[in-house]
């Protein structure tokens, strides 16, 4: 936590989650070999080897963790439910601007079949908003997963394997947000959103106030990549998903269609798509590719997920 980091509003897209991901490849030899699994079960939902089997939607209790420097940062629970309200309607295709995809990918658009709801019962049973608050005095907090931990000066995670735990704070250094990818240790599983990226209301700031970077981190945390593979401006890297076109390094702002890199004409990138780095208004679907990665996520090291929604949420819907 750094003084001296950025803390205004960023205005560009900035994800640390490829960061944190390297970094844990370079430091972990168990998160290494859980993420070879995990991809190999990847791989088999995408070639069909492996079918999903899930019939039902799967309601993902969530816990807010809101770690504020000021009485402003203190994300008010307006602000948490619009956040969760555009989650539901991003992860179902509800959301009203999904007409905005191109015709040539309307086809492609997918229901994730997932659903989120604030926790009603806190890990050792007790009733509970769903939200924990925690006044800090590091002025803003970076990708190093120190807003995870109390005595760090952020607030420890409730168990991953029962919740989506999601910490809500002032980031520095440009970023909006960040995840860890599934298979790493459980004290730091979730997504950090920055208080000015979370939500629709009070601290959200133009031109990233319609909840979409959270939807963007999650679907790190259900085990999606960026769309432009992370290979800088290159077209070699893939974001390991059959219907989604190669193309050069992320979009920013709010891209015309078409746009042409990496010979994916006459179409060019699915720049619309929550894994790309385009401005809120800009990014409106999933693919069903994208759904079998999430699929295999939730059949392999999510699953506790499956069993955990019953006990954490209201029997009644």
């Amino acid at each position: 936590m750094d003084t001296a980091d950025m803390v205004d509003p960023p205005v560009r897209r900035g994800c640390g989650s490829e960061d944190v991901h390297r970094r844990l490849l370079n430091e972990s030899l168990n998160y290494r070999l859980n993420r070879a699994a995990i991809e190999n079960l990847a791989f088999a939902f995408a070639t069909g080897e492996e079918q999903p089997s899930r019939a039902e939607v799967l309601t993902i209790p969530v816990v807010v963790h809101v770690v504020h420097a000021t009485d402003e940062q203190d994300v008010s629970e307006e602000q948490i439910d619009g956040q969760i309200a555009v989650l539901n309607e991003d992860f179902r295709a509800l959301n009203a601007d999904v007409k905005n995809v191109p015709p040539v990918w309307q086809g492609l658009v997918a229901d994730a079949r997932i659903e989120f709801r604030r926790a009603t019962v806190d890990p050792d049973g007790n009733p509970t908003t769903g939200v924990t608050r925690r006044r800090t005095t590091a002025r803003s907090f970076s990708d190093d997963d120190a807003v995870k931990f109390t005595a760090r000066g952020g607030a420890d995670a409730w168990p991953a394997d029962r919740y989506l735990n999601i910490w809500v704070c002032r980031l520095g250094g440009g970023l909006l947000g960040y995840a860890q990818f599934p298979g790493g240790p459980a004290a730091t599983d979730g997504v950090v959103i920055t208080d000015t990226g979370f939500g629709t209301t009070g601290t959200a700031a133009a031109p990233f106030n319609l909840g979409r970077t959270t939807t963007h981190e999650i679907g790190h945390w259900l085990n999606l990549f960026h769309i432009g593979g992370d290979d800088g401006t290159g077209c070699s890297g893939t974001d390991f998903v059959a219907d989604t076109p190669n193309q050069a390094g992320q979009n920013f702002g709010t891209p015309a269609f078409p746009s042409v890199t990496c010979n994916n004409g006459p179409d060019g990138d699915m720049f619309m798509n929550y894994m790309d780095y385009t401005d809120d208004s800009a990014m409106f679907m999933f693919t069903h590719g994208q759904m079998l990665r999430v699929e295999a996520c939730l059949a392999g090291p999510r699953q506790g997920l499956l069993t955990a929604a019953a006990a954490t949420t209201p029997a009644d819907g």
